[in-house]
């Protein structure tokens, strides 16, 4: 218990950059999912084959590799910023291309009657899309967007090694300054822990609110 007492301004402060990398790139890969989820079943051709070519890019990369691409590679090209919204760019953009598949499995499973039938009344894509397809998918989806999501939580881990300031990279100080390593990754998997299950506990909220009975 030591190992925590200690040194819990330390395990806090990672605590919260974890935190504020799961939320701030859990944003980020919710809207770009939707937006891609969008161009995948748009009916322009060259949308549809940027969000394909955006969806298989990024689940065919390694995190690590994109980590790399996105830290190092964007400065080369006079895009400088901190490096905690790099690390939120690479984790939102790699996560974004799942959560577009999970929509887009839930809008396959909306009946094409819903879509034809609002094209029937006058509506544009956009407001079938807004108004009729996508609340009904999102009922269908809320499960598979919450395990997408703690799976971002604890990809996060990855930024630790970019100088990003997170719950996993408090190993390394510790380990220098002695303490019990099998204690130091106690604590931090149990903080780890509390992410994962506030977010689990948040979506099965949702799945009861809004979810569909199955």
């Amino acid at each position: 218990m030591y190992v925590l007492t200690e040194n819990f301004s330390l395990y806090w402060q990672g605590f919260l950059g974890t935190v504020q990398l799961t939320v701030y790139a859990s944003l980020l890969a919710l809207v770009l999912g939707f937006v891609m989820a969008s161009f995948r079943v748009a009916p322009v051709g060259s949308f549809r084959a940027f969000g394909t070519v955006w969806v298989t890019v990024l689940r065919n990369t390694p995190l690590t590799l994109l980590f790399f691409a996105v830290l190092l590679g964007l400065p080369r090209f006079g895009l400088v910023l901190p490096f905690q919204v790099f690390a939120v760019l690479a984790l939102g953009c790699y996560t974004s291309a799942f959560i577009c598949e999970v929509l887009r499995s839930g809008i396959n499973t909306v009946p094409k009657g819903q879509g034809e039938a609002s094209r029937s009344l006058g509506m544009t894509f956009t407001q079938t899309l807004g108004s009729v397809v996508l609340p009904q998918a999102f009922r269908s989806v809320i499960p598979p967007i919450g395990s997408t999501l703690i799976a971002l939580a604890k990809n996060s881990a990855i930024a630790g090694a970019f100088s990003v300031t997170e719950l996993l990279g408090t190993y390394k100080t510790l380990s220098e300054l002695g303490y019990n390593i099998i204690w130091t990754f106690v604590w931090i998997a149990v903080g780890y822990l509390i992410i994962t299950l506030s977010i689990s506990a948040l979506f099965n909220v949702l799945e009861k609110r809004w979810g569909i009975t199955r």
